[in-house]
């Protein structure tokens, strides 16, 4: 999506229903800044509050999508066109979050297993070894639970029995065994346990 062109659109469409920024913001119980970050294209306006802008500025959510008024002819291509840029950035977004996901779980492994190996070889007193050692329990733990719950919202896990594509609870990713990110559990759909591999796509 061209923010910038959507950032003029909002611009247009608030100019000509007579509204200053700061007025357009107290109509949606915003700040006027958050109004300047739309129309200079640095943000976007947050999907909560999407519907009630197009009410004010009189567009449907589409037009705004599209940065311009959408004619009838058009309107079914322009939705498409629209829904499949959606895919395709959540597609991106997902890519990346499952590299964070390698990026954190390297990290937890390297607090977890460091204070032991410093541990293991310090002559220290044992009330203190054990000390270092738990020392790097806390945090591990807490960046192994990000790993797995980035590994639940991030793409999809695909059934082998019916296909079925879905985003499975945290509670069902926590007590399936898996290795790397291929997991053993129920599809939803089919109500089968198998080996379900995580895919980016739900196509």
């Amino acid at each position: 999506m061209d923010q910038v062109k959507i950032g003029r659109f909002i611009a247009e469409r608030r100019k000509n229903a007579g509204l200053t920024q700061m007025q357009l913001a107290e109509k949606l119980s915003i700040t006027d800044r958050a109004v300047s970050k739309w129309e200079t294209g640095r943000t976007l306006p947050d999907a909560a509050i999407m519907l009630e802008l197009c009410a004010i500025l009189s567009i449907s959510v589409n037009d705004l999508l599209c940065g311009e008024v959408v004619s009838v002819d058009n309107y079914g291509k322009e939705l498409e066109k629209r829904l499949l840029e959606v895919v395709k950035e959540k597609e991106q977004s997902d890519k990346h979050l499952l590299m964070l996901e390698w990026v954190v779980g390297i990290f937890s492994c390297i607090v977890l297993f460091v204070p032991i190996f410093i541990a293991a070889f310090l002559p220290i007193e044992e009330w203190k070894r054990v000390l270092i050692c738990f020392s790097g329990f806390l945090p591990a733990f807490v960046g192994f639970f990000f790993t797995v719950r980035i590994e639940q919202v991030a793409g999809y896990y695909e059934c082998r029995h019916c296909g079925h594509k879905y985003v499975p609870t945290y509670r069902a990713m926590q007590r399936a065994m898996h290795a790397g990110r291929t997991r053993y559990m129920k599809c939803p759909h089919c109500q089968k346990r198998s080996w379900q591999k995580k895919v980016i796509s739900k196509e």
